[in-house]
């Protein structure tokens, strides 16, 4: 395993997509964690100290435990990273009067282990505004720059290793060749995390977790709580019943299409609750998407705590929670900025009667679809677009109201459809319709109208950490606003998003 020690940076995500691709495992932690924390982990091959927004010389900077330097195996700083590497162990960091964003050309020294194979200049990605001044002691130079003299330093003694670029940005082009030499040459990783290797090892941990206990899992169709409704079955079997709530916060059809498809999955072990009025009157009148979030997380876990009296003797909940979940959750309380929480992370109750179960916490989104096909789930479950948990009240923005729902579901299902009528579904990550909270003049049969704008979504992404805006035909933009504006009542304009994630998200709350 490779740990990552995540200082903020953007990019760090993408540092553990890089490693996963390679087949070796990793997961990110907050920068300032005890390195008790990290204790139980066996076979810690090297760790990875991430870029970040502070200054190193800041009086509140982020840092790592002291601990790590003694542990005795290979360090390597990207940005922030190699910058806490120079400070700590006697070098100097000092703003840049020349900053660096964006590609630079860097002359590498190809003879030192981490830039094997590379090219004498390579065109990396530069994101910082301080730099080196002076260099730690036992340290030489491994890569210059035009602004950056010590854009990497190597300690082999030491096994630690700082690079002032990121390697694992796409940007850098022979960046993968770096993260490989890291994890392979340096740290002696093998490619041997696979999902029917994941399979084995998360089964028997359920089963050591678990033990005979009983589990209710909250089940919402998706993709992520399908795949774990799968993962745990395989564990534990009949100990697992389903319970799928109607929230009325679903897409068109939704719950027919659950009994349907899912049902015959896992028969008398899926329970269907009716809990539309229970959400929507929590909800009214709540704007702030925050809000939303927590009041959804803790009707949920209301609601399959009662589900859970009714069976008697369940001790665990089971979630779909998967890693940019938990990732973009927990940066929320170490961030000066926060993006936003997760029904299923933040939005959860301090004190809850059930402990849980999340067998897909370390996984992103295209892990967790190579795992549904390896657990033998249907195409048509596993091939579906990304559903927000907290269903359409993310997709309402403004108040919740049964009208706006109508509206919206309506919208959705045009989208969904003219999609699939293009051959588009499939090439596309997630495509869908939003209600504005704000109405419209418009002329419909010589009458005037004030009605909602509905706009349309559609991005493309690897991991949901970052989306680009997909481009879609103007004759289908055309159909999609015709067939909204001519179908659905109450909807007199279409618009849309043209924004990437970052600086948006995909969701619009």
């Amino acid at each position: 395993m490779i740990l990552i020690l995540d200082f903020g940076s953007q990019y760090t995500q993408l540092i553990a997509r890089r490693i996963r691709e390679e087949k070796v495992y990793c997961e990110i932690y907050p920068g300032n964690k005890s390195l008790d924390c990290f204790s139980g982990i066996k076979d810690l091959k090297g760790i990875i100290l991430s870029g970040g927004y502070d200054s190193v010389y800041s009086k509140n900077a982020p840092c790592p435990d002291p601990k790590i330097w003694g542990l005795n195996i290979p360090i390597l700083g990207i940005c922030y990273g190699m910058q806490l590497i120079a400070e700590h162990l006697g070098g100097k960091v000092v703003p840049s009067k020349h900053r660096e964003f964006g590609t630079a050309n860097v002359n590498m020294k190809c003879g030192c282990s981490l830039f094997k194979g590379l090219k004498s200049k390579e065109m990396l990605w530069m994101s910082h505004s301080d730099k080196l001044s002076k260099m730690p002691k036992g340290f030489k130079i491994t890569a210059k720059s035009e602004n950056s003299p010590y854009a990497a330093i190597e300690n082999t003694s030491e096994n630690i290793y700082g690079v002032q670029f990121h390697p694992e940005v796409k940007h850098s082009l022979n960046g993968k060749k770096i993260i490989q030499n890291f994890i392979f040459n340096i740290c002696g990783s093998q490619r041997d995390w696979t999902m029917k290797s994941y399979i084995v090892d998360e089964v028997k941990r359920i089963q050591e977790q678990v033990g005979k206990s009983k589990v209710l899992c909250a089940l919402s169709g998706g993709v992520d709580s399908s795949v774990a409704a799968v993962m745990l079955h395989k564990a534990i079997g009949k100990q697992l019943t389903c319970v799928y709530v109607d929230h009325g916060l679903q897409k068109l059809g939704e719950t027919e299409r659950v009994r349907k498809v899912l049902g015959k999955m896992f028969g008398k072990n899926l329970i269907i609750v009716d809990a539309k009025k229970n959400f929507l009157s929590k909800l009214k009148g709540v704007i702030d998407p925050e809000q939303k979030r927590k009041i959804i997380g803790h009707t949920f876990i209301e609601v399959f705590d009662k589900e859970a009296k009714k069976l008697k003797d369940i001790d665990y909940l089971l979630q779909g929670t998967i890693y940019p979940d938990i990732i973009e959750s927990v940066s929320i309380k170490r961030s000066k900025a926060p993006i936003k929480s997760h029904h299923n992370v933040g939005g959860l109750p301090e004190k809850m009667k059930m402990k849980l179960v999340e067998p897909l916490k370390f996984l992103f989104k295209d892990e967790v679809r190579v795992l549904g096909r390896e657990l033998g789930i249907p195409e048509e479950i596993v091939d579906r677009h990304p559903f927000p948990g907290p269903g359409l009240a993310v997709r309402t923005l403004g108040e919740v109201t049964e009208e706006k729902l109508s509206i919206l579901k309506a919208a959705d299902d045009i989208v969904n459809q003219e999609i699939i009528k293009a051959r588009l579904y499939e090439k596309i990550w997630q495509s869908f319709a939003v209600i504005l909270p704000v109405k419209t003049v418009g002329v419909m049969g010589d009458a005037r109208t004030y009605e909602h704008v509905i706009a349309i979504r559609a991005v493309n992404s690897d991991d949901a950490m970052t989306a680009d805006w997909v481009k879609l035909p103007y004759d289908l933009l055309g159909r999609i606003s015709s067939r909204i504006i001519n179908e659905v009542k109450g909807a007199n304009r279409v618009v849309y998003d043209i924004s990437n994630k970052p600086p948006a998200t995909i969701e619009w709350e």
